[in-house]
């Protein structure tokens, strides 16, 4: 049996912050990876690009992730996107705001992160031991003891859990760390597939592939769910949506769709405007051109390939005058631009979500600590907890401030 005063499972963003912060702080420190490589998940983020953080306040940060949110103070006081930057700078990483929100690594790659901190890990001499699955937690009656892998024993008095969530499963995330928490007590709330694409009943969407509309806005249209809403820009696939709108937006969907078979959603393709603005809008074109087309005038607002399909919904011929409609029509034409209704029928469970919504019970992790309440050493953070925020750098700014906090060992 090996000894360490620290033994860290998973090496994503949560995972090599703690182990680096613990050995910076003189611990003797093993870091556990069920992989042949590191940080494979990170490696993905963002597209590869990396979106580290972003620039907001910590109060408004927090209210991101909705009621829980406050649960990351501590966390954040302690390391903020300002931390995270000035700590990746110390250790060779140039980052910056392109659009004075998102934070970037300069190169706009994962890998100068991955390295970076894998130097640093060598530098503090941390143990990173791959294609190390560990089985379960080691413990008696009250604290933590170690860990058994799949081939030996190591003992620690520390074991800070940060195995992710379940999305992305080719990746490492299989919720390895559930079961483990749920051996020594934990509670584990349900789990759900987030930040994806989402699929949808109608047919019509698979003919505008082609084009992204921007600002888009879109709520639930079932009367309990009437809040629930998001912004962002939206891309049609072959059987549904996705974009950033979508990604953050399936975070309140997939719970949905575990109730319901089905959920109603309505989009508003045209930046917010009502009815009456469209009216508006199609006038003054028509004052510069009174000769245009009902499909030219759609096309100052929206792409060809969905002026037709909302053309085709409503019955109006794209070649006629707007004037020359049937006036049924012209007023769905209308209504549709403001809220076109959408049905959501499914989506591709864990494999295609980049987060997992639900995880470890907050009340029973000390937030000043990320100790678990259950059972003394054992620490949580990053994406195991039941803590999910949108895109945007918010979900790895968690996983660094989190790991940053639960390395400090702190009782």
């Amino acid at each position: 049996m090996s000894n360490y005063q620290l033994i860290v499972i998973g090496s994503g963003a949560a995972g090599m912050m703690a182990a680096i912060t613990a050995a910076r702080e003189g611990k003797r420190v093993l870091l556990l990876e069920k992989l042949s490589k590191i940080a494979t998940k990170l490696k993905a983020t963002g597209g590869g690009r990396c979106n580290l953080t972003n620039t907001l306040d910590n109060e408004t940060f927090m209210q991101h992730f909705g009621r829980d949110g406050r649960f990351m103070a501590p966390a954040l006081e302690a390391f903020e996107h300002k931390a995270l930057i000035a700590f990746l700078e110390e250790i060779g990483v140039e980052s910056h705001a392109p659009d004075g929100f998102r934070v970037f690594p300069v190169t706009h790659s994962s890998s100068t992160i991955i390295d970076a901190m894998s130097q640093e890990m060598q530098n503090l001499n941390i143990t990173v031991r791959c294609a190390s699955k560990v089985l379960s937690l080691e413990y008696d009656t009250d604290k933590i003891t170690g860990v058994q892998t799949q081939t030996e024993s190591f003992h620690a008095d520390a074991v800070i859990l940060a195995t992710g969530g379940k999305g992305y499963p080719m990746l490492g995330a299989e919720g390895d760390g559930y079961p483990m928490a749920a051996s020594v007590g934990h509670k584990v709330t349900e789990l759900y597939p987030a930040m994806m694409p989402l699929k949808v009943k109608e047919t019509w969407v698979e003919n505008c592939r082609a084009d992204t509309i921007a600002k888009v806005t879109m709520h639930v249209d079932m009367k309990k769910y009437k809040k629930l809403s998001a912004t962002g820009d939206l891309i049609f696939t072959k059987d549904g949506i996705r974009g950033p709108v979508v990604l953050d937006f399936s975070r309140e969907i997939t719970p949905l769709l575990s109730r319901y078979d089905e959920v109603p959603i309505l989009l508003n393709f045209t930046k917010g405007m009502n009815e009456e603005q469209i009216r508006q809008h199609f006038k003054k074109a028509l004052e510069k051109n009174p000769h245009q087309t009902t499909l030219e005038l759609l096309l100052t607002l929206l792409p060809e390939s969905v002026s037709l399909e909302l053309c085709k919904i409503a019955k109006v011929d794209p070649a006629l005058s707007l004037a020359r409609q049937k006036g049924a029509s012209r007023d769905k034409l209308i209504r549709l631009l403001v809220w076109t209704p959408l049905t959501i029928n499914g989506h591709d469970g864990f494999k295609m979500a980049m987060i997992t919504r639900g995880g470890i019970h907050l009340k029973e992790i000390d937030p000043y600590t990320m100790q678990s309440r259950r059972i003394k050493g054992l620490y949580f953070c990053g994406e195991i907890v039941n803590l999910d925020g949108p895109c945007g750098g918010y979900n790895l700014q968690w996983s660094f401030a989190s790991g940053h906090l639960a390395g400090k060992l702190r009782k």
